[in-house]
């Protein structure tokens, strides 16, 4: 498992360098988050009715395409959340999506995605020793895979192009725990800003 992140590191990264090199980088974006565990596209009501588990998202992307009324797009992302008694997450991921641009101003999107993701336990860990005893065990944490589906509407609100959107994410984190929680299925929600990135 740890091979196959690694590979997917390594992809990531030059799919990064070559498409900046391909395609311009146009938009930053800044989000701040929240998820709660529960089965796909569960109880969305509870992520704003139930317990905060905060977070954060940065985001760079371009479009591959743009037309008057669609654009083709990729973003690349790195974020941060906390679940509580559960685990800190530090994610790295690619987004491919496809965005519909609606009443000048709206706009509504769906994209899909996978990267890595890289989980530190939230408790402390002990470990049994032959003499029967506890060990605390050191808490670097355990390297996953994840996959990302997002819906999300967005609202442009300058001239330039600065738009504020709320996403709604389905992330698969595996293997959790192979014995009995092979994937961990998250529902998160996204509120934030985009803001293109003017050309020198």
């Amino acid at each position: 498992m740890k091979r196959t992140i690694i590979i997917l590191l390594l992809c990531l990264s030059c799919q990064l360098q070559t498409f900046s090199q391909k395609h311009k980088l146009d938009n930053f974006s800044i989000a701040a988050t929240t998820l709660h565990t529960n089965f796909p596209f569960n109880s969305f009501s509870k992520l704003f009715t139930e317990e905060f588990h905060p977070g954060f998202e940065l985001g760079i992307g371009f479009n591959w395409k743009t037309k008057a009324k669609h654009d083709w797009f990729q973003d690349f992302k790195l974020g941060y959340s906390y679940h509580r008694f559960v685990q800190h997450s530090i994610t790295l991921y690619s987004e491919i999506g496809y965005r519909y641009k609606f009443l000048k101003t709206f706009n509504a999107e769906a994209s899909v995605g996978a990267g890595y993701l890289h989980a530190i336990s939230a408790e402390k860990i002990f470990v049994l020793q032959s003499d029967g005893t506890y060990k605390k065990k050191t808490n670097i944490g355990r390297p996953q895979a994840m996959a990302s589906f997002s819906i999300g509407l967005s609202k442009k609100i300058s001239t330039s192009g600065t738009t504020v959107f709320l996403n709604y994410q389905q992330r698969l984190q595996f293997p959790f725990i192979k014995s009995y929680v092979p994937l961990l299925p998250e529902n998160m929600l996204q509120a934030g800003v985009s803001i293109p990135l003017k050309s020198k």
